[in-house]
């Protein structure tokens, strides 16, 4: 409603910028000529009375100027009433022009290229459109211009420390958790936060500096979930089995029920069981391949690493349905550097997993979380 009162408001302007000069009557020409005329006359005979003129000039100046008075005057008397008539139905045509023309040519434009249709949105709406319609990468990199600014903004790094996680920037994510936690101090979020890309930015190994993190959540909260199951992790890694299944089924009895990890530590469980019953656990790089490959060379390493990933691939094509396998491989491409073959093996696990919603489901946030656009 409003925005049809700024339009009635804007027409009603402009009909009136255009009829405003249409109601001022314009002097005739004619009639102004008389009355120069006649001040001419008075004019001559002010300078032969001061001695200006002769006798003779004065007279023959009287002639030609009472002769020019009169044909003006008779030229007036004729076209006045034509030239009245002609003007006011000149002006009578615009006026009318203007009060229709204009508000319905206004209304067919409007109408073509506007959109009357659309429904009115609220204000807050409309002031958070801009944020969410601008790409990620712009956000980031306006954060990282205020950060190298403002070096000393603890809010901007804790920011951007969950952000640099999300598109796979795991050193990134650790300088700014570290960051974060010397200038907004330490906390037990904060610091398993930093153990956690500190795993990631390590290919999946908990290193000495991630289980010092980890140690140093659970001292400030005991219960601090992540924090347990990393260190579940350090020790399987470390050889101990025992204690990590320990460590992870004691997590699993103090889950809570519902709990959106525990499908993860279910896995993690699996995973360590003893040789007999872990022969069905997909193929592919696992905590203990990533500790090994640390003790070779990098061309061996890498070799290694890309025939594991191969054969996860090959066991993926027989057996499309293990979300875990896909998921393993995709994180596998994307540590490698191998964005495209992440792109079609996201496409490929679209469509294996295509009739089972929840593993689609769970499928498509680790595409998001990866970055990768399959």
């Amino acid at each position: 409603m409003m925005l049809w009162l700024v339009f009635a408001l804007m027409t009603a302007a402009a009909i009136f910028a255009v009829l405003w000069p249409l109601s001022r009557r314009a002097p005739l020409r004619r009639g102004s000529d008389i009355v120069v005329y006649r001040d001419q006359l008075d004019e001559v005979a002010r300078d032969r009375a001061a001695g200006l003129i002769g006798e003779a000039e004065a007279e023959a100046a009287r002639v030609e100027v009472s002769r020019r008075l009169i044909a003006a005057a008779s030229a007036a008397e004729h076209e006045k009433p034509a030239s009245d008539t002609s003007s006011l139905w000149r002006r009578r045509t615009t006026a009318v022009a203007a009060l229709v023309l204009m508000p319905i040519g206004a209304l067919l434009v409007y109408l073509t290229l506007g959109s009357p249709q659309l429904p009115g949105e609220p204000l807050a709406a409309r002031l958070r459109a801009p944020n969410q319609n601008r790409s990620i990468e712009k956000m980031i990199a306006q954060v990282e211009d205020h950060i190298q600014k403002n070096p000393d903004d603890g809010r901007g790094w804790e920011v951007l420390a969950p952000v640099y996680m999300r598109l796979g920037r795991y050193d990134d994510a650790v300088r700014a958790w570290r960051n974060t936690i010397r200038l907004n101090g330490s906390s037990s979020p904060r610091e398993a936060d930093l153990g956690e890309a500190q795993v990631a930015a390590a290919n999946g190994v908990v290193t000495a500096d991630a289980k010092a993190a980890f140690d140093r959540a659970l001292k400030l909260d005991g219960n601090n979930v992540m924090a347990r199951f990393y260190l579940g992790m350090a020790a399987d890694q470390d050889g101990r089995h025992a204690d990590a299944e320990k460590i992870w089924r004691a997590l699993l009895a103090s889950a809570p029920p519902g709990a959106p990890w525990i499908e993860v530590v279910r896995r993690a469980i699996e995973r360590n069981a003893p040789p007999g019953a872990a022969a069905a656990a997909p193929p592919g790089p696992s905590a203990q391949d990533m500790v090994a490959t640390g003790q070779m060379k990098e061309e061996d390493r890498n070799q290694m690493i890309r025939g594991m990933v191969a054969r996860l691939a090959d066991k993926l094509k027989a057996d499309g349905n293990d979300i875990d396998g896909w998921e393993r491989l995709l994180r596998a491409y994307m540590v490698l550097g191998e964005r495209d073959k992440a792109h079609e093996a996201a496409a490929d696990a679209r469509k294996a997993l295509s009739q089972y919603p929840d593993k689609l489901r769970r499928l498509n946030e680790v595409i998001k979380s990866l970055g990768v656009q399959g």
